[in-house]
């Protein structure tokens, strides 16, 4: 090459590095008020799941509460679009760089799959950790006199009140189900791991573990009628979940793992619960 020639793109220092397949993680999607009034509306819905659920004999109808459930988040999307909006942000950039072929959707359905039972692993080993730990300052055995468990702290109660209350229990609900739990996964995925997560790593200056931390938290806080000890674990959950996102750059193997999670939750409980073992 003629060095008397000018400087091709590769030589000149000024040139302009090539665009990433995403809006960098260190800029903000939506004003900080707007985030702001979404997390308080996810904590009064929160609110809101904890105080119907507390009464100890509380009875629902579970096809009202999956359609006021779906309303809700796509109250929660439709928010978080206009905040986009208000930005001019897409929004399949929350969603990330996802090539819409077989072999693609394959993987991200196998790792979802390996994420999926690594981090009902690591859930599992918390909350032996945390009933240990609990057994261990409150000075109570782990098991009754005849190797029955005791019975469960007051919280823990409800908390499981509310999960057999929400399980489906005849083909109807279970269809309900299945297509709430699409539409949670999908909403879910996008409003914490994408949306908020994106904007508290933004608020943090680019520090992704503040992003993860934040997002996790607001996660944990979503599920008060879960009780304080399902708050924790979820906010774990929460974190790997972000996790998986950095990893992939993507939300699609989040939202896999996330509703056939919710999937598998709801109908293994209305197994137990036809069966009569809780």
């Amino acid at each position: 090459m003629d060095p008397n020639q000018p400087d091709s793109p590769q030589h000149d220092p000024n040139a302009p590095p090539a665009l990433a397949a995403e809006p960098p993680q260190s800029t903000s999607s939506a004003p900080v008020w707007h985030t702001l009034l979404l997390v308080a509306g996810i904590l009064a819905i929160s609110a809101h799941g904890a105080a119907r659920f507390s009464a100890p004999h509380a009875s629902i109808n579970r096809l009202a509460t999956y359609g006021f459930t779906a309303a809700m988040e796509l109250a929660l999307l439709g928010w978080v679009v206009v905040g986009l909006r208000l930005k001019k942000v897409p929004l399949r950039s929350l969603l990330g760089a996802n090539q819409v072929d077989a072999r693609s959707i394959a993987l991200d359905l196998g790792i979802a799959l390996v994420f999926w039972i690594g981090s009902l692993i690591v859930l599992s080993t918390l909350a032996l950790t945390w009933i240990g730990i609990q057994a261990a300052v409150t000075h109570r055995p782990l098991a009754g006199s005849a190797g029955h468990p005791l019975a469960q702290d007051p919280s823990q109660q409800q908390a499981l009140h509310a999960l057999v209350q929400l399980a489906p229990s005849n083909a109807v609900e279970i269809a309900a189900w299945a297509l709430l739990c699409l539409l949670v996964g999908f909403v879910e995925e996008t409003v914490f791991r994408g949306y908020l997560q994106r904007q508290f790593t933004a608020w943090a200056r680019g520090a992704a573990a503040a992003g993860v931390a934040l997002s996790a938290l607001a996660f944990g806080a979503a599920h008060a009628y879960q009780g304080a000890r399902n708050m924790c674990l979820l906010a774990v959950f929460g974190a790997l979940f972000s996790l998986l996102a950095l990893f992939r750059r993507s939300l699609r193997a989040c939202i896999f793992a996330h509703s056939w999670h919710d999937l598998i939750a709801g109908l293994t409980i209305a197994l137990l619960k036809a069966h009569h073992f809780i």
